[in-house]
């Protein structure tokens, strides 16, 4: 079985829980991402997100039932505002941000700002 790459795990096991009609049990992400991933990686991978707060947990029985509280989007918005958070010349970052906009893009975001 080929590698992963760095994060794609990470991205499975989301989309797992996105697609759950509920909370989800590290057996059944495992049993949903299908292969054969032992029990513990995908323990490890869920208590990390839980950790970065990518996902929601809740005690079910002796361990813990999973969710996806954020869509895609959702959750790429919350990472750019914390990494924006973590800097302390925003007005920096955002220029660059803007300035390395693809023209669809920046036309996106002049049109979202005048809303």
């Amino acid at each position: 079985m080929p590698r992963r790459t760095k994060g794609s795990l990470e991205r499975e096991v989301r989309t797992v829980l996105t697609a759950a009609s509920q909370p989800l049990t590290p057996g059944q992400v495992r049993d949903a991402l299908g292969g054969d991933l032992a029990y513990t990686t995908v323990l490890t991978v869920l208590s990390r997100l839980f950790e970065k707060g990518e996902v929601a947990r809740e005690t079910l029985g002796r361990g813990y039932a999973y969710t996806a509280p954020y869509d895609a989007a959702e959750l790429a918005a919350r990472r750019m505002a914390l990494m924006l958070d973590d800097e302390a010349d925003r007005e920096a970052v955002l220029t660059r941000f803007v300035h390395g906009l693809q023209p669809d893009d920046e036309q996106l975001l002049r049109g979202l700002l005048s809303q």
